[in-house]
């Protein structure tokens, strides 16, 4: 059975930054709601994982943390024999660059990746699920495939951050908004787990990861379908420059103790704090980003 190695890679990148202690259960619908994938392909890398020592897995009950997650991400790759996976995210990141200077067209063939990356056809088909799972490219009637419209400007980027301010903190601030404790749990042991070294060591794709699942946990938590649906699009979108955004890291201990303030004041029902306290987030991440605009410029 062929496995998508970019799927076992990507469920490692949320372990790690989500900080799972060993023995931590990870539903396999879970996973496929986060990673927005079908279940299918995450229950192979899930067995794949299993093979590895990874994972556990218990009967009628599923997958379980077998071993904590060390070491850099291309060492952890080495040892469990995902080198092809590791190889595949490095030219995920290289058509992002490439898309972003201009240098790939709107609309494109297999045989062109193919060819300008030196992959082979399984490489080829991971790299396409996975672009085409996160929504920056699509299949074309027919043949080929297309680039989505993306945010390919610094300034555009600049306007969805000023859309996500004067919607985030307004979600919090729905009526009965809840967000559970184990989710709070969930994304403070993300930040901790940053604090600690992970924004040193992690690639700029778990950077991203991170940021998104935090912000959309707390949208998520208004319970309202028309914010939760604008954010998720917006995420998706930006996911380009926001990737090259990492390049400057000094700005991410900052985000960080934002985060676990607004955490602490959502633990204690202070929604009205938390929202002031996002907008100020969002709004010093907004002011950092035009320092930084040269490095979102082709």
């Amino acid at each position: 059975m062929h496995v998508d190695l970019s799927v076992p890679e990507r469920i490692i990148d949320l372990i790690r930054a989500d900080g799972l202690p060993v023995g931590s259960h990870l539903p396999a619908q879970m996973l496929a709601d986060r990673l927005r994938l079908s279940r299918s392909p995450v229950n192979q890398a899930l067995g794949l994982l299993h093979e590895k020592g990874l994972l556990h897995r218990e009967p009628n009950r599923g997958y379980f943390l077998a071993s904590a997650i060390e070491g850099p991400p291309d060492e952890l790759a080495s040892q469990l024999g995902l080198d092809e996976g590791a190889s595949v995210s490095a030219t995920y990141f290289r058509i992002a660059e490439d898309r972003l200077k201009g240098e790939l067209p709107d609309a494109f063939s297999e045989t062109l990746l193919k060819q300008r990356y030196g992959l082979t056809g399984a490489q080829l088909q991971s790299l396409l699920n996975r672009m085409s799972h996160e929504g920056w490219v699509q299949k074309k009637p027919g043949y080929g495939w297309e680039f989505s419209p993306m945010l390919t400007t610094s300034e555009s980027l600049l306007q969805s951050y000023r859309l996500r301010l004067a919607l985030e903190p307004a979600a919090l601030l729905e009526p009965g908004y809840r967000i559970a404790p184990e989710v709070i749990a969930r994304c403070r042991a993300a930040e901790q787990h940053l604090l600690q070294g992970g924004i040193q060591t992690d690639s700029a794709g778990q950077i991203h990861e991170r940021g998104v699942r935090f912000h959309e946990a707390l949208v998520e938590g208004s319970g309202n379908p028309f914010f939760i649906d604008t954010i998720r699009r917006v995420n998706r979108v930006r996911r380009l420059l926001s990737y090259r955004s990492t390049q400057d890291r000094k700005r991410y201990r900052q985000h960080c103790e934002q985060h676990l303030a607004i955490l602490d004041l959502l633990e204690q029902e202070r929604q009205e704090d938390a929202a002031q306290m996002l907008r100020t987030h969002l709004g010093d991440t907004l002011r950092n980003l035009k320092k930084i605009s040269k490095i979102l410029k082709p």
